[in-house]
């Protein structure tokens, strides 16, 4: 089993420019992350700080700011981290998830949902 990567592109409301680039897709990583100067170039502000256990354990505080994501067809909004300048790119669970994709390790590729479950939601009548 290997890596699973994905074109993704980041922007904001208020900018025309777009951070584009090969992300990770990371099972393991709640949020995404980007480099924190590529998110700054496009306009992204950091909205506040949240503490992270890193894979060594240690646990690093991260600014984050809201961003849009577009990536296979789909755009979401969400929480993407300011990463160290210099780090790849990771796909968070909570973007990938929320687009209507899972991942197919086999194949090394997401894999877009035929439907998403709300199987707990009650419609109202």
């Amino acid at each position: 089993m290997g890596l699973t990567h994905v074109t993704v592109s980041l922007l904001t409301s208020n900018s025309k420019e777009t951070y584009d680039a090969n992300f990770l897709v990371d099972t393991g990583t709640t949020d995404t992350m980007a480099p924190a100067s590529e998110l700054g170039r496009i306009g992204i502000e950091p909205v506040g700080k949240d503490v992270f256990e890193i894979a060594t354990g240690e646990l690093v505080e991260f600014e984050f700011g809201i961003a849009k994501l577009t990536f296979m067809n789909e755009i979401i909004g969400t929480r993407v981290l300011f990463g160290p300048d210099g780090s790849e790119p990771l796909l968070g669970v909570l973007a990938w998830e929320s687009a209507g994709f899972i991942v197919d390790p086999k194949h090394q590729r997401l894999r877009k949902l035929r439907a998403r479950s709300l199987k707990q939601a009650v419609l109202a009548k």
